[in-house]
């Protein structure tokens, strides 16, 4: 499946982009989350990535269409 993937913080600079195409093995959250650690391993060495679908933080669980909006969120800081 091919998803288009939002992304914000050092998950854009990782993935070299602001929205970034990536072809999903499987249909899942998880598969996505797979797939990424695979295409792009640098994002490994984050202390946490959660992804949210259609503006909601999702579990590895939820199934994905192609028509879904995805967004990588990355650890933030802040003062």
């Amino acid at each position: 499946m091919k998803v288009k993937v939002k992304t914000f913080g050092i998950s854009r600079d990782i993935l070299g982009g602001r929205e970034v195409t990536v072809m999903v093995e499987g249909s899942s959250v998880g598969d996505l989350r797979k797939t990424l650690s695979r295409l792009f391993p640098a994002l490994n060495k984050l202390n946490s990535l959660f992804i949210a679908v259609n503006q909601n933080y999702a579990a590895d669980e939820v199934t994905l269409s192609e028509t879904d909006e995805i967004a990588l969120i990355p650890p933030v800081s802040g003062g």
